[in-house]
Protein backbone atom coordinates (compact mmCIF):
# COMPACT_ATOMS: atom_id res chain seq x y z
CA UNK A 1 0.00 0.00 0.00
CA UNK A 2 0.72 3.43 -0.24
CA UNK A 3 1.83 5.92 2.44
CA UNK A 4 -1.04 7.29 4.79
CA UNK A 5 0.98 10.73 5.10
CA UNK A 6 3.94 12.53 3.67
CA UNK A 7 5.93 12.02 6.70
CA UNK A 8 5.61 8.68 7.28
CA UNK A 9 7.09 8.53 3.69
CA UNK A 10 10.20 11.21 4.50
CA UNK A 11 10.80 8.80 7.28
CA UNK A 12 10.84 5.45 5.06
CA UNK A 13 12.90 7.21 2.63
CA UNK A 14 15.84 8.80 5.44
CA UNK A 15 15.67 4.84 6.77
CA UNK A 16 16.68 4.13 2.78
CA UNK A 17 19.80 6.69 2.38
CA UNK A 18 17.39 8.59 -0.34
CA UNK A 19 16.50 11.75 2.14
CA UNK A 20 19.27 14.72 3.04
CA UNK A 21 18.59 16.90 5.45
CA UNK A 22 19.97 20.44 4.81
CA UNK A 23 20.24 21.81 8.44
CA UNK A 24 22.61 25.06 6.78
CA UNK A 25 20.35 28.49 6.26
CA UNK A 26 18.84 28.64 2.99
CA UNK A 27 17.23 31.49 1.38
CA UNK A 28 14.15 30.51 -0.88
CA UNK A 29 14.90 33.35 -2.94
CA UNK A 30 16.63 31.31 -5.79
CA UNK A 31 19.08 29.55 -4.03
CA UNK A 32 16.71 26.59 -2.51
CA UNK A 33 15.48 26.50 -6.25
CA UNK A 34 19.35 25.98 -7.68
CA UNK A 35 20.28 23.68 -5.26
CA UNK A 36 16.54 21.06 -6.05
CA UNK A 37 17.29 22.13 -9.67
CA UNK A 38 20.82 20.59 -10.01
CA UNK A 39 20.00 17.76 -6.95
CA UNK A 40 17.04 16.41 -9.57
CA UNK A 41 18.77 16.74 -12.83
CA UNK A 42 22.02 14.83 -11.06
CA UNK A 43 19.54 11.89 -10.02
CA UNK A 44 20.14 12.86 -6.09
CA UNK A 45 17.88 11.84 -3.09
CA UNK A 46 14.99 13.93 -1.46
CA UNK A 47 15.55 17.35 0.34
CA UNK A 48 14.61 18.45 3.92
CA UNK A 49 15.66 22.08 4.08
CA UNK A 50 15.04 22.76 7.94
CA UNK A 51 15.94 26.11 8.23
CA UNK A 52 14.34 28.50 5.38
CA UNK A 53 15.50 31.82 6.01
CA UNK A 54 12.27 33.71 7.36
CA UNK A 55 9.55 30.74 7.12
CA UNK A 56 8.78 28.75 10.28
CA UNK A 57 8.48 25.52 9.07
CA UNK A 58 10.49 23.18 7.32
CA UNK A 59 10.43 21.88 3.42
CA UNK A 60 10.55 18.90 2.07
CA UNK A 61 11.83 19.27 -2.12
CA UNK A 62 12.61 16.45 -4.63
CA UNK A 63 10.35 13.83 -2.79
CA UNK A 64 9.29 12.27 -6.46
CA UNK A 65 12.23 13.71 -8.38
CA UNK A 66 12.76 9.38 -9.38
CA UNK A 67 10.63 6.79 -10.86
CA UNK A 68 11.87 4.67 -7.72
CA UNK A 69 10.71 6.90 -4.97
CA UNK A 70 7.13 7.64 -6.69
CA UNK A 71 6.58 4.20 -6.91
CA UNK A 72 8.20 3.87 -3.56
CA UNK A 73 5.53 6.51 -2.47
CA UNK A 74 2.39 4.90 -4.11
CA UNK A 75 3.39 1.45 -2.81
CA UNK A 76 4.05 0.04 -6.01
CA UNK A 77 7.35 -2.20 -7.81
CA UNK A 78 6.20 -0.49 -11.46
CA UNK A 79 3.74 1.86 -13.08
CA UNK A 80 2.29 -0.75 -15.06
CA UNK A 81 0.86 -2.79 -11.98
CA UNK A 82 -1.63 -0.06 -11.94
CA UNK A 83 -2.69 -0.02 -15.94
CA UNK A 84 -2.41 -3.75 -15.60
CA UNK A 85 -5.19 -3.92 -12.31
CA UNK A 86 -7.49 -1.29 -14.28
CA UNK A 87 -6.86 -3.00 -17.57
CA UNK A 88 -8.16 -6.58 -15.90
CA UNK A 89 -10.98 -4.97 -14.97
CA UNK A 90 -11.94 -3.20 -17.66
CA UNK A 91 -11.41 -5.88 -20.30
CA UNK A 92 -15.15 -8.11 -20.04
CA UNK A 93 -17.03 -4.81 -20.80
CA UNK A 94 -15.03 -2.78 -23.14
CA UNK A 95 -17.27 0.21 -22.50
CA UNK A 96 -17.00 2.81 -25.36
CA UNK A 97 -16.14 6.30 -25.12
CA UNK A 98 -15.83 8.89 -22.25
CA UNK A 99 -19.55 7.48 -20.52
CA UNK A 100 -17.19 4.44 -20.43
CA UNK A 101 -14.75 5.95 -18.56
CA UNK A 102 -16.96 7.46 -15.71
CA UNK A 103 -18.83 3.78 -15.66
CA UNK A 104 -15.01 1.71 -15.68
CA UNK A 105 -14.09 4.28 -12.36
CA UNK A 106 -17.03 3.63 -10.75
CA UNK A 107 -16.58 0.20 -11.40
CA UNK A 108 -13.01 0.75 -9.73
CA UNK A 109 -14.38 1.85 -6.77
CA UNK A 110 -17.38 -0.31 -6.14
CA UNK A 111 -14.64 -3.39 -6.44
CA UNK A 112 -11.64 -1.91 -4.20
CA UNK A 113 -13.67 -0.22 -1.47
CA UNK A 114 -12.38 2.70 -1.43
CA UNK A 115 -14.33 6.13 -1.64
CA UNK A 116 -12.99 9.13 1.08
CA UNK A 117 -13.97 8.22 4.53
CA UNK A 118 -15.21 10.92 6.41
CA UNK A 119 -13.54 11.63 9.69
CA UNK A 120 -14.67 14.05 12.78
CA UNK A 121 -12.37 17.33 13.19
CA UNK A 122 -10.93 15.91 16.63
CA UNK A 123 -9.46 13.24 14.71
CA UNK A 124 -7.45 15.23 12.39
CA UNK A 125 -3.99 15.96 12.80
CA UNK A 126 -4.20 18.89 9.85
CA UNK A 127 -6.54 20.62 11.97
CA UNK A 128 -4.06 20.62 15.33
CA UNK A 129 -3.65 24.49 15.25
CA UNK A 130 -5.96 26.35 14.02
CA UNK A 131 -5.26 30.18 12.93
CA UNK A 132 -7.99 32.96 12.18
CA UNK A 133 -8.03 36.30 11.20
CA UNK A 134 -4.31 38.71 11.66
CA UNK A 135 -3.04 35.43 13.01
CA UNK A 136 -3.44 34.16 9.26
CA UNK A 137 0.51 34.98 7.99
CA UNK A 138 1.32 33.29 4.79
CA UNK A 139 4.98 34.44 4.88
CA UNK A 140 5.57 32.32 7.75
CA UNK A 141 5.10 29.15 5.03
CA UNK A 142 8.12 28.72 2.66
CA UNK A 143 7.07 29.98 -1.09
CA UNK A 144 9.94 29.90 -3.98
CA UNK A 145 11.03 32.68 -5.96
CA UNK A 146 12.63 30.20 -8.33
CA UNK A 147 14.24 31.94 -11.22
CA UNK A 148 15.36 35.20 -11.58
CA UNK A 149 12.44 36.52 -13.56
CA UNK A 150 9.79 35.23 -11.37
CA UNK A 151 7.07 37.35 -10.74
CA UNK A 152 6.94 36.81 -6.99
CA UNK A 153 6.77 33.80 -4.75
CA UNK A 154 5.06 30.67 -5.01
CA UNK A 155 3.52 27.62 -3.64
CA UNK A 156 4.28 25.04 -6.50
CA UNK A 157 2.26 21.80 -4.68
CA UNK A 158 -0.77 23.13 -3.18
CA UNK A 159 -3.81 20.76 -3.77
CA UNK A 160 -6.79 23.16 -4.63
CA UNK A 161 -10.10 22.24 -3.90
CA UNK A 162 -13.69 23.33 -5.19
CA UNK A 163 -16.91 22.41 -5.80
CA UNK A 164 -19.30 23.34 -8.42
CA UNK A 165 -21.53 25.73 -7.46
CA UNK A 166 -24.44 23.88 -9.03
CA UNK A 167 -24.17 20.53 -8.83
CA UNK A 168 -22.04 20.07 -5.93
CA UNK A 169 -19.36 18.04 -7.49
CA UNK A 170 -15.79 18.62 -6.52
CA UNK A 171 -12.22 19.12 -7.93
CA UNK A 172 -9.15 18.37 -6.34
CA UNK A 173 -6.24 20.08 -8.68
CA UNK A 174 -2.90 21.14 -9.23
CA UNK A 175 -1.88 24.97 -9.71
CA UNK A 176 0.65 27.28 -8.94
CA UNK A 177 0.27 29.52 -6.04
CA UNK A 178 1.63 33.13 -5.83
CA UNK A 179 1.96 34.69 -2.58
CA UNK A 180 0.42 37.82 -3.01
CA UNK A 181 0.76 38.76 0.80
CA UNK A 182 0.19 37.51 4.23
CA UNK A 183 -3.39 36.96 3.24
CA UNK A 184 -3.96 36.49 -0.39
CA UNK A 185 -2.74 33.78 -3.04
CA UNK A 186 -3.45 34.41 -6.67
CA UNK A 187 -5.48 31.48 -8.31
CA UNK A 188 -3.45 30.46 -11.49
CA UNK A 189 -6.09 27.53 -12.66
CA UNK A 190 -6.17 27.85 -17.07
CA UNK A 191 -8.65 28.27 -19.35
CA UNK A 192 -9.08 24.53 -19.78
CA UNK A 193 -8.92 23.33 -15.73
CA UNK A 194 -12.53 22.50 -13.71
CA UNK A 195 -11.65 25.03 -11.22
CA UNK A 196 -11.93 27.98 -13.27
CA UNK A 197 -15.00 26.49 -14.91
CA UNK A 198 -16.26 26.59 -10.93
CA UNK A 199 -15.27 29.75 -10.09
CA UNK A 200 -16.94 30.90 -13.70
CA UNK A 201 -20.46 29.25 -13.03
CA UNK A 202 -20.18 31.11 -8.95
CA UNK A 203 -19.28 34.48 -10.59
CA UNK A 204 -22.62 34.20 -12.97
CA UNK A 205 -24.42 33.19 -10.07
CA UNK A 206 -23.49 36.22 -8.32
CA UNK A 207 -21.54 34.08 -5.50
CA UNK A 208 -18.75 33.38 -3.91
CA UNK A 209 -16.38 30.57 -4.39
CA UNK A 210 -15.28 28.50 -1.04
CA UNK A 211 -11.55 27.50 -1.91
CA UNK A 212 -9.43 25.01 0.20
CA UNK A 213 -5.77 24.31 -0.42
CA UNK A 214 -3.94 21.76 1.20
CA UNK A 215 0.00 21.24 1.25
CA UNK A 216 1.99 17.84 2.23
CA UNK A 217 -0.96 15.43 1.42
CA UNK A 218 -0.24 11.79 1.50
CA UNK A 219 1.63 10.72 -1.64
CA UNK A 220 -1.24 9.06 -3.58
CA UNK A 221 -3.95 12.55 -3.03
CA UNK A 222 -0.82 14.29 -4.26
CA UNK A 223 -0.48 12.39 -7.25
CA UNK A 224 -4.37 11.97 -8.06
CA UNK A 225 -4.18 16.10 -8.20
CA UNK A 226 -2.29 16.00 -11.61
CA UNK A 227 -4.21 13.27 -13.00
CA UNK A 228 -6.33 14.56 -15.91
CA UNK A 229 -9.52 12.95 -14.91
CA UNK A 230 -12.91 13.52 -16.59
CA UNK A 231 -14.43 16.46 -14.36
CA UNK A 232 -17.32 14.42 -12.81
CA UNK A 233 -14.96 12.03 -11.40
CA UNK A 234 -13.46 11.46 -8.00
CA UNK A 235 -9.43 12.47 -7.72
CA UNK A 236 -10.27 10.74 -4.13
CA UNK A 237 -11.88 8.25 -5.56
CA UNK A 238 -9.15 7.58 -7.63
CA UNK A 239 -5.92 8.54 -5.18
CA UNK A 240 -8.22 5.74 -2.59
CA UNK A 241 -7.92 3.11 -5.67
CA UNK A 242 -4.30 3.78 -5.66
CA UNK A 243 -3.69 3.38 -2.14
CA UNK A 244 -5.13 0.81 -1.72
CA UNK A 245 -7.44 1.62 0.92
CA UNK A 246 -10.18 4.60 1.80
CA UNK A 247 -8.37 8.31 2.08
CA UNK A 248 -9.40 10.02 5.60
CA UNK A 249 -11.05 13.57 5.12
CA UNK A 250 -12.20 16.11 7.36
CA UNK A 251 -14.34 19.35 7.09
CA UNK A 252 -12.91 22.50 7.17
CA UNK A 253 -13.33 24.79 9.33
CA UNK A 254 -14.64 27.86 7.42
CA UNK A 255 -15.49 26.67 3.96
CA UNK A 256 -17.62 23.88 2.99
CA UNK A 257 -15.41 21.74 1.46
CA UNK A 258 -13.54 18.67 2.58
CA UNK A 259 -9.55 17.98 3.06
CA UNK A 260 -7.40 14.87 3.80
CA UNK A 261 -6.73 14.51 7.20
CA UNK A 262 -3.29 13.68 6.84
CA UNK A 263 -2.32 16.97 5.42
CA UNK A 264 0.38 19.15 6.82
CA UNK A 265 -0.87 22.82 6.01
CA UNK A 266 -4.19 23.77 5.08
CA UNK A 267 -5.94 27.75 3.57
CA UNK A 268 -9.00 28.29 3.78
CA UNK A 269 -11.15 31.20 2.03
CA UNK A 270 -13.56 32.95 -0.31
CA UNK A 271 -13.07 33.69 -3.54
CA UNK A 272 -15.12 37.03 -4.44
CA UNK A 273 -16.45 37.08 -7.91
CA UNK A 274 -14.46 39.47 -10.31
CA UNK A 275 -11.44 40.20 -8.00
CA UNK A 276 -8.31 40.01 -9.74
CA UNK A 277 -4.90 40.32 -9.61
CA UNK A 278 -1.63 40.08 -11.46
CA UNK A 279 -0.16 36.41 -11.59
CA UNK A 280 2.77 35.80 -13.02
CA UNK A 281 5.54 35.55 -14.95
CA UNK A 282 7.09 32.36 -13.41
CA UNK A 283 9.41 29.73 -14.85
CA UNK A 284 7.21 27.00 -15.84
CA UNK A 285 7.92 23.35 -16.55
CA UNK A 286 7.16 24.21 -20.28
CA UNK A 287 10.55 25.31 -19.43
CA UNK A 288 9.97 29.36 -20.55
CA UNK A 289 8.59 32.23 -18.68
CA UNK A 290 4.55 32.68 -18.70
CA UNK A 291 3.56 36.00 -18.93
CA UNK A 292 1.85 37.99 -16.51
CA UNK A 293 -2.14 37.91 -16.52
CA UNK A 294 -4.87 38.68 -13.80
CA UNK A 295 -6.08 35.61 -11.96
CA UNK A 296 -8.54 35.41 -8.92
CA UNK A 297 -7.27 36.80 -6.17
CA UNK A 298 -8.14 34.27 -3.17
CA UNK A 299 -8.09 36.03 0.61
CA UNK A 300 -7.39 33.81 3.31
CA UNK A 301 -9.48 33.32 6.32
CA UNK A 302 -8.16 30.14 8.40
CA UNK A 303 -5.14 28.61 8.24
CA UNK A 304 -5.12 24.68 10.19
CA UNK A 305 -1.99 22.49 10.54
CA UNK A 306 -0.04 19.85 12.28
CA UNK A 307 1.76 21.18 15.78
CA UNK A 308 4.90 20.90 13.77
CA UNK A 309 4.20 20.81 10.17
CA UNK A 310 6.16 20.94 7.26
CA UNK A 311 5.66 22.03 3.43
CA UNK A 312 6.18 19.95 0.16
CA UNK A 313 7.24 21.89 -2.59
CA UNK A 314 8.77 21.28 -6.35
CA UNK A 315 10.68 23.04 -8.63
CA UNK A 316 9.36 23.02 -12.59
CA UNK A 317 11.53 24.46 -15.17
CA UNK A 318 13.70 22.87 -18.48
CA UNK A 319 13.37 19.45 -18.28
CA UNK A 320 13.75 16.92 -16.42
CA UNK A 321 12.43 18.00 -13.02
CA UNK A 322 10.29 16.25 -10.91
CA UNK A 323 7.02 16.65 -13.58
CA UNK A 324 9.53 13.66 -15.69
CA UNK A 325 8.13 10.63 -12.85
CA UNK A 326 4.42 12.69 -11.96
CA UNK A 327 4.07 12.18 -16.37
CA UNK A 328 5.67 8.87 -16.87
CA UNK A 329 2.95 7.35 -14.33
CA UNK A 330 0.09 9.41 -16.02
CA UNK A 331 0.94 7.95 -18.91
CA UNK A 332 0.99 4.21 -17.75
CA UNK A 333 -1.81 4.54 -15.41
CA UNK A 334 -4.04 5.98 -18.42
CA UNK A 335 -3.18 3.63 -20.96
CA UNK A 336 -6.13 1.33 -20.43
CA UNK A 337 -8.52 4.17 -19.83
CA UNK A 338 -7.17 5.65 -23.25
CA UNK A 339 -7.92 2.57 -25.13
CA UNK A 340 -11.55 2.67 -24.26
CA UNK A 341 -11.56 5.75 -26.19
CA UNK A 342 -9.40 4.62 -28.29
CA UNK A 343 -9.44 1.10 -29.07
CA UNK A 344 -6.95 0.99 -31.88
CA UNK A 345 -3.85 1.63 -30.06
CA UNK A 346 -1.75 -0.28 -28.73
CA UNK A 347 0.79 0.93 -26.64
CA UNK A 348 1.80 5.34 -26.54
CA UNK A 349 4.25 7.77 -25.35
CA UNK A 350 4.62 11.23 -24.17
CA UNK A 351 7.75 12.59 -23.89
CA UNK A 352 9.31 14.91 -21.06
CA UNK A 353 10.90 17.20 -23.55
CA UNK A 354 7.36 17.70 -24.85
CA UNK A 355 5.87 18.72 -21.16
CA UNK A 356 4.56 15.41 -21.69
CA UNK A 357 0.81 17.26 -23.42
CA UNK A 358 2.95 18.24 -25.93
CA UNK A 359 3.94 15.14 -28.19
CA UNK A 360 2.08 11.93 -28.40
CA UNK A 361 4.29 8.89 -29.60
CA UNK A 362 1.21 6.51 -30.74
CA UNK A 363 1.35 2.86 -31.85
CA UNK A 364 -0.89 0.95 -33.77
CA UNK A 365 -2.04 -2.55 -35.62
CA UNK A 366 -2.52 -1.31 -38.86
CA UNK A 367 -5.30 -2.35 -40.68
CA UNK A 368 -6.71 0.16 -43.29
CA UNK A 369 -5.72 2.72 -45.65
CA UNK A 370 -5.24 5.87 -43.29
CA UNK A 371 -5.59 4.16 -40.11
CA UNK A 372 -2.83 6.60 -38.52
CA UNK A 373 -5.74 9.43 -39.73
CA UNK A 374 -8.05 8.29 -37.81
CA UNK A 375 -6.33 7.66 -34.91
CA UNK A 376 -4.51 10.88 -34.83
CA UNK A 377 -8.21 12.52 -35.06
CA UNK A 378 -9.46 10.20 -32.16
CA UNK A 379 -6.41 11.19 -29.96
CA UNK A 380 -7.35 15.24 -30.71
CA UNK A 381 -10.76 14.35 -29.87
CA UNK A 382 -10.07 12.15 -26.48
CA UNK A 383 -10.32 14.71 -23.35
CA UNK A 384 -7.20 16.55 -22.59
CA UNK A 385 -5.93 14.42 -25.31
CA UNK A 386 -7.53 17.52 -27.55
CA UNK A 387 -4.42 19.88 -26.36
CA UNK A 388 -1.73 17.59 -28.16
CA UNK A 389 -0.01 19.78 -30.74
CA UNK A 390 2.56 16.51 -32.08
CA UNK A 391 1.50 13.15 -33.03
CA UNK A 392 3.72 10.28 -34.62
CA UNK A 393 1.92 7.42 -35.07
CA UNK A 394 3.96 4.48 -35.57
CA UNK A 395 3.23 0.75 -36.55
CA UNK A 396 3.20 -2.09 -33.64
CA UNK A 397 6.07 -3.51 -34.40
CA UNK A 398 8.58 0.09 -33.28
CA UNK A 399 9.15 0.38 -29.29
CA UNK A 400 7.23 4.16 -28.71
CA UNK A 401 9.55 4.45 -25.44
CA UNK A 402 12.59 3.77 -27.51
CA UNK A 403 13.23 7.62 -29.31
CA UNK A 404 16.31 6.56 -31.42
CA UNK A 405 13.78 4.02 -33.14
CA UNK A 406 11.11 6.44 -33.66
CA UNK A 407 13.16 8.90 -34.90
CA UNK A 408 14.22 6.40 -37.30
CA UNK A 409 11.06 6.17 -38.36
CA UNK A 410 9.69 9.53 -38.33
CA UNK A 411 12.26 11.26 -39.62
CA UNK A 412 12.93 8.60 -42.44
CA UNK A 413 9.67 6.71 -43.49
CA UNK A 414 7.82 9.54 -44.30
CA UNK A 415 6.79 11.50 -47.50
CA UNK A 416 5.98 14.99 -46.10
CA UNK A 417 4.05 16.12 -48.94
CA UNK A 418 1.28 12.68 -48.18
CA UNK A 419 2.33 11.93 -44.88
CA UNK A 420 1.77 15.09 -42.90
CA UNK A 421 -1.53 15.62 -41.48
CA UNK A 422 -2.18 19.75 -40.10
CA UNK A 423 -5.01 20.54 -38.58
CA UNK A 424 -6.03 23.74 -36.04
CA UNK A 425 -7.10 23.56 -32.49
CA UNK A 426 -7.18 24.06 -28.55
CA UNK A 427 -4.05 23.89 -27.07
CA UNK A 428 -2.58 24.52 -23.61
CA UNK A 429 -3.03 27.38 -22.00
CA UNK A 430 0.72 27.91 -21.33
CA UNK A 431 1.89 27.28 -24.49
CA UNK A 432 4.09 30.31 -25.97
CA UNK A 433 4.59 28.49 -29.19
CA UNK A 434 0.83 29.39 -30.91
CA UNK A 435 0.80 32.84 -32.42
CA UNK A 436 -2.18 33.50 -30.53
CA UNK A 437 -3.91 32.32 -26.55
CA UNK A 438 -5.67 29.29 -26.28
CA UNK A 439 -5.22 27.78 -29.88
CA UNK A 440 -2.55 26.98 -32.54
CA UNK A 441 -1.57 24.47 -35.30
CA UNK A 442 -0.97 20.65 -34.65
CA UNK A 443 0.44 18.01 -36.75
CA UNK A 444 0.29 14.39 -37.24
CA UNK A 445 2.94 12.27 -38.66
CA UNK A 446 2.05 9.11 -40.34
CA UNK A 447 4.96 7.39 -39.84
CA UNK A 448 3.53 3.46 -40.79
CA UNK A 449 4.63 1.19 -43.82
CA UNK A 450 2.95 2.68 -46.26
CA UNK A 451 0.47 0.05 -48.74
CA UNK A 452 -0.91 0.20 -52.23
CA UNK A 453 -4.48 1.54 -51.50
CA UNK A 454 -2.67 4.59 -49.80
CA UNK A 455 -0.83 5.54 -53.05
CA UNK A 456 2.36 4.31 -52.43
CA UNK A 457 2.53 2.25 -56.14
CA UNK A 458 6.24 1.97 -56.63
CA UNK A 459 7.93 -1.16 -57.64
CA UNK A 460 8.26 -3.96 -55.40
CA UNK A 461 5.90 -1.92 -52.52
CA UNK A 462 7.06 -1.06 -49.61
CA UNK A 463 10.51 -1.98 -48.52
CA UNK A 464 11.33 -4.37 -45.94
CA UNK A 465 13.76 -3.13 -42.97
CA UNK A 466 17.08 -4.33 -42.15
CA UNK A 467 16.92 -7.30 -40.22
CA UNK A 468 19.93 -10.38 -38.89
CA UNK A 469 19.11 -13.03 -40.38
CA UNK A 470 17.35 -15.10 -37.01
CA UNK A 471 19.36 -18.40 -37.09
CA UNK A 472 22.87 -16.14 -37.13
CA UNK A 473 21.62 -13.92 -34.49
CA UNK A 474 21.10 -16.86 -32.54
CA UNK A 475 24.25 -18.57 -33.31
CA UNK A 476 25.86 -15.52 -32.07
CA UNK A 477 24.06 -15.25 -29.00
CA UNK A 478 25.52 -18.48 -28.10
CA UNK A 479 28.80 -18.54 -29.08
CA UNK A 480 29.16 -14.89 -27.46
CA UNK A 481 32.00 -15.71 -24.96
CA UNK A 482 34.05 -17.41 -27.20
CA UNK A 483 34.74 -14.35 -28.98
CA UNK A 484 35.99 -12.56 -25.92
CA UNK A 485 34.58 -9.73 -27.04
Amino acid sequence: MAYDDLRSFLRALERDGDLKRIKAEVDPYLEIGEIVDRVNKAGGPALLFENVKGAAMPLAMNVFGTDRRLLKALGLGSYDEISEKIGGLLKPELPQGFVGVREAFGKLGAMAHVPPKKVKSGDAPVQEVVLTGDDVDLEQLPALFTWPEDGGSFFNLGLTHTKHPETGVRNLGLYRLQRHDKRTIGMHWQIHKDSRNHYQVAAKRGERLPVAIAFGCPPAVTYASTAPLPGDIDEYLFAGFIQGKRIEMVDCKTVPLQVPANAEVVVEGWLEPGEMLPEGPFGDHTGFYTPQEPFPALKIDCVTMRRRPLLQSIVVGRPPTEDGPLGRATERFFLPLLKIIVPDIVDYHLPESGGFHNCAIVSIDKKYPKHAQKVMHAIWGAHMMSLTKLIVVVDADCDVHNLHEVSWRALGNVDYARDLTVVEGPVDHLDHASYQQFWGGKAGIDATAKWPEEGYTRDGGWPHMVESDPEVADRVTKRWKEYGL
